[in-house]
């Protein structure tokens, strides 16, 4: 069997900053006009490389090799085979887990060794073992839920920590909400749909401030949690149905019910949205799809 590793990258803080200010020069000028040191920078930019450069020499010879950035996953066709190498955040394993159907992926770490990730857990010193491990018969991958939504015109998006439903401009969403046998019509800042993964971020800010949240499910859990936002009691709207559950096989359904500028996007990623208009529904549930994360090497 020929594998393919592919080797996922984004941009660092430092690059960035050259790509704004064209030398190194100009950007330490900029940054020191505010207060701000750019050596850092420089010394994550530079263990960044080093990381990747480490994890491509312990690519096999045998193998192709792939390397892509974050903002051209949209465009990369993955195969079946592929070993997925996440070099970076945590937020990056994120972003790539929408455009996989099964690959393994191993997060790698570039950060010091005190600094650890929840999704990229392993070093680059261990890349070797990591990819043994993951084209072993069978590899030690947890499963972890994603989240699905799927419009009556067949938009689907997918996200590993939560699924946001509101207004483009953070104005109020108006909409009829359906869980389980409840419906209600409603006006408020939107709704999240979060995965066990995504449940240790924003869900679990919106549940902080309840006081009745329902439990937040785990990483490898088939239920999901939901919140409405700042809904809003009218004479037109309620704001009864706020939080609860979704039991593996169940769905919250939601029809919009204004004409512009609903949208529904993944993990923070506003760029990549789908579009809701008067009289569509959009159908939000537990992904056939998991994120095939290594756990250890």
């Amino acid at each position: 069997m020929l594998h393919r590793a592919v080797l996922v990258t984004r941009p660092t803080r430092y690059a960035l900053l050259l790509a704004t200010h064209s030398t190194h020069g100009q950007a330490r000028w900029f940054l020191s006009q505010r207060g701000q040191d750019i050596e850092p920078l420089v010394a994550e930019d530079a263990r960044q490389r080093a990381a990747v450069q480490r994890v491509a020499e312990a690519v096999p010879g045998s193998w192709r090799q792939a390397r892509i950035g974050r903002a051209d996953l949209d465009r990369f066709l993955f195969e079946p085979e592929d070993i997925v190498l996440v070099v970076g955040q945590d937020g990056l394993v994120a972003n790539v887990a929408r455009f996989l159907a099964g690959q393994v992926v191993v997060g790698i770490n570039p950060a010091p060794v005190e600094v650890q990730g929840v999704l990229v857990r392993h070093s680059p010193e261990a890349a070797a073992r990591c990819l043994a491990a993951a084209t072993a018969p069978q590899p030690p991958v947890g499963e972890r839920t994603m989240v699905e939504a799927r419009t009556d015109d067949g938009q689907v998006l997918r996200a590993l920590n939560e699924i946001f439903v509101g207004h483009e401009g953070h104005q109020s969403a108006r909409y009829r909400l359906r869980a389980g046998r409840m419906e209600e019509r409603q006006s408020s800042s939107g709704l999240i749909v979060a995965t066990g993964t995504g449940a240790t971020g924003w869900a679990s800010s919106v549940a902080r401030e309840r006081r009745r949240a329902p439990r937040l499910p785990g990483p490898g859990d088939a239920a999901l949690a939901w919140f409405v936002r700042e809904a809003w009691q009218s004479p037109s709207t309620g704001a009864s149905l706020t939080s609860g559950r979704i039991p593996p096989g169940g769905a919250l359904r939601l029809v919009s019910e204004q004409e512009e500028g609903g949208v529904v996007f993944g993990d923070g990623i506003e760029t990549d949205r789908l579009r809701l208009r008067w009289g569509q529904e959009l159908h939000i549930a537990r992904a056939e799809q998991t994120l095939r994360l290594l756990e250890a090497a």
